[in-house]
């Protein structure tokens, strides 16, 4: 398993803890009550583009780069582009 797919078949380990959740939030400006199911489908979404590099991967799609650790499956941050 490596690409795109390994991320992709492992969403539902996808995470974040509350720092990160208000940090996506701030981020990008986010009025939503579950910022990891958002992420989720963001990172699913047809147009997102996956690329690993190091230890995380970077998830761009729709205006931003959502990081997440390749190990964890912990969404680390997002960020506007």
């Amino acid at each position: 398993m490596s690409g795109e797919n390994e991320l992709l078949e492992n969403l539902e380990k996808l995470h974040t803890t509350e720092l990160g959740i208000e940090r996506i939030r701030r981020n990008l400006s986010l009025d939503v009550e579950d910022v990891v199911k958002w992420c989720r489908e963001q990172v699913s979404s047809a147009q997102a583009e996956i690329s690993r590099k190091g230890k995380n991967w970077y998830v761009r799609v729709d205006g931003c780069v959502i990081t997440v650790n390749a190990y964890s499956y912990t969404i680390i941050t997002a960020h506007s582009i």
